[in-house]
């Protein structure tokens, strides 16, 4: 599995400049370079600089354009979007460093900063990848399953009309013989569910209007209920199936159990450097401003864990 991307995206895009601007100060020509990565391919020359696919892909990240270790076409069109924005980047850095605007104490500190954020990046992104894999997150997807409560689904169709009178006929129709599904067709006055035969697909009560809860409790898979009131009119409703709820797919929860771990491991990761650091705030409260961070030693709070609910087909 590809490793999990910190929730630093955003940041990473703004640095991109600093980055070309400290990559461009190292005055380094480009012939005779070797490949930075594995399979990597130069695809430009900035005076004599070269420019590779994995600079490329790099920023598209860091825009957020694709994900941690999704690939990206070289020939495509989002891929030469980028490479010209690379190029913009490195043409810009170059004049910056030839006004010697990376020299002054304020150029100095930005790229220190810009330095610091790429290196905790890099950090947080090392000890992700090592701890975000696929047995953890199968483990806390098999945790989460056995924690979570399975409310009953029901599967159903209905008609709806705008008179008891009018249901009734329909429930005589019905005994003789008539299809439920063409009869929603030709006279159900609900809009969402008319065209399709009445489908109201697998819903827990919960989610339905109380009336339909009432009716339907206890109605087993084959029964006809109703008629009731619901909005618009009267329902006749015909229960086809009553299931447990669906738990959702591993692949489906994947992404949610992958940002929960991935906060999990950056928080656990800056509660053991503080606990190691010294830290002085030395700005005074603010009147109303929010409560002082616990000390490190402190319990820890536990962090929400990703529900895994049922899910409908």
């Amino acid at each position: 599995m590809a490793a999990a991307k910190p929730y630093r995206s955003a940041c990473l895009a703004g640095l991109a400049l600093a980055a070309a601007l400290a990559l461009g100060a190292c005055n380094r020509d480009g012939a005779g370079e070797r490949a930075p990565e594995r399979g990597d391919v130069a695809v430009a020359k900035v005076d004599n600089k070269t420019v590779w696919s994995s600079d490329v892909k790099r920023e598209a990240v860091a825009q957020g354009l694709i994900g941690e270790g999704e690939p990206l076409d070289a020939g495509s069109p989002l891929f030469r979007r980028v490479l010209d924005e690379v190029v913009d980047q490195k043409l810009l850095a170059a004049e910056a460093v030839k006004r010697k605007l990376d020299k002054g104490p304020s150029g100095q500190r930005r790229l220190a900063a810009a330095r610091e954020r790429i290196l905790g990046d890099m950090l947080v992104e090392s000890v992700v990848s090592g701890a975000v894999n696929d047995n953890a997150i199968r483990g806390l997807y098999q945790e989460q399953l056995k924690l979570s409560r399975r409310s009953e689904e029901i599967k159903a169709r209905q008609i709806v009309v705008g008179s008891v009178a009018d249901a009734e006929a329909l429930k005589k129709l019905l005994a003789s013989g008539a299809s439920f599904e063409a009869l929603a067709m030709e006279r159900s006055t609900d809009a969402a569910t008319r065209f399709n035969g009445g489908d109201l697909g697998y819903f827990t009560t919960d989610v339905m209007p109380e009336t339909y809860d009432a009716a339907l409790k206890g109605a087993g898979a084959g029964a006809l209920v109703g008629p009731f009131p619901v909005e618009g009119g009267f329902a006749l409703v015909k229960v086809e199936d009553r299931r447990l709820e669906q738990p959702i797919a591993l692949e489906t929860a994947r992404p949610q159990i992958v940002r929960f771990l991935t906060y999990d491991q950056i928080r656990d990761l800056l509660e053991k450097l503080r606990a190691k650091a010294k830290v002085e705030t030395l700005l005074k409260p603010l009147d109303g401003a929010a409560k002082p961070v616990p000390p490190a030693d402190a319990p820890k709070a536990a962090a929400p864990q990703p529900p895994v609910k049922g899910a409908r087909p």
